[in-house]
């Protein structure tokens, strides 16, 4: 048995479907609330975690800690996890993402982290404008602005719209000129590459989260222009694609890095410069999938990673 940890069922539906389409029997463990009794042994199988560092946008900011309890449960058992609980402080952590690239030899953006508006205003200064600020602990893009002086920041920090990081700790980046408006996310399951998605930035701004649910307003289900795109969307043009054309030697450095990391499920994001550098910034291991780039891929992510899970859970006693 494979049992999928997660705490937002809107994302579900498309992993049911390739689990399903591959006979694999799956259950599902939303860590939305729940008890944990440790005197009793877990179950028998393989435990996938999917947490995002997003789930405090969705009301269950709670759901991370409870997920460190579960996947520390687990493997004090010996229970096979897959993206356990290292990979989940990979997940809740920009800085740790950073880092660990960097350790491995991957360019990253010039970053500074900083605690306190006023720690933040002084990170600032030591990068040239124009920058971003990021929340450490985020995901879909929130929480993302770019300011073209330190002046511009203080001002949205003394502001009404000011967005607090759940953690305590704001990043300030070089903005990244890049070279095309898009960037690349290389999709990467059980050591091998899927597939690699391009995201227009020029129309989804930095709101780039690939699944179809992020996409839709669920008061109204339609869909959502992203705060910062400054083209409104057009119909006709997919904001997500395949890219078929990333260097091999760079897909290389990621699947070393998977390897390394214990990132069984994974997407790496990167942007080309406009300076020739290539940089790669964020780590996703709650990857999400694009239907319609699915739809062209020469094989399925989710079905991938349904075929991974099964794998392992057959081999169990």
């Amino acid at each position: 048995m494979v049992y999928a940890l997660h705490e937002n069922p809107e994302w579900w539906p498309p992993f049911a479907d390739a689990f399903a389409a591959e006979g694999v029997p799956v259950t599902e463990w939303l860590l939305t609330e729940g008890t944990l009794d440790l005197t009793e042994a877990p179950p028998e199988g393989i435990f996938w975690s999917r947490l995002s560092a997003s789930s405090h946008t969705r009301g269950h900011g709670l759901s991370k800690d409870y997920a460190r309890a579960v996947l520390s449960w687990l493997e004090s058992h010996g229970r096979r996890t897959v993206n356990g609980r290292r990979v989940l402080e990979l997940e809740m952590s920009k800085v740790d993402q950073l880092t660990a690239l960097r350790a491995a030899g991957i360019a990253v953006p010039r970053t500074v982290a900083a605690i306190g508006p006023e720690q933040v205003l002084r990170a600032a200064r030591s990068v040239p404008a124009p920058f971003v600020t990021k929340h450490n602990q985020g995901g879909k893009g929130l929480g993302v602005h770019r300011f073209d002086s330190v002046e511009e920041l203080a001002e949205h920090l003394a502001g009404p719209d000011v967005e607090h990081p759940v953690d305590g700790i704001t990043l300030v980046q070089e903005y990244v000129q890049a070279a095309e408006p898009r960037i690349t996310r290389v999709e990467i399951v059980a050591g091998e590459l899927v597939y690699a998605i391009s995201a227009d930035t020029a129309r989804g701004g930095f709101q780039l989260c690939p699944a179809d649910a992020c996409a839709l307003d669920p008061a109204t289900g339609r869909p959502v222009v992203p705060p910062g795109a400054t083209l409104a969307p057009d119909p006709d043009q997919e904001l997500f694609t395949l890219r078929e054309d990333v260097d091999p030697a760079l897909v290389q450095q990621y699947l070393a890095f998977a390897d390394r990391m214990g990132l069984e499920v994974c997407g790496i994001e990167f942007i080309e410069a406009a300076d020739g550098r290539v940089l790669t910034y964020d780590v996703n291991t709650n990857t999400n999938y694009n239907a319609s780039v699915e739809a062209v891929a020469p094989r399925s992510g989710p079905r991938a990673l349904a075929r991974h899970l099964g794998s392992l859970a057959a081999r169990l006693p």
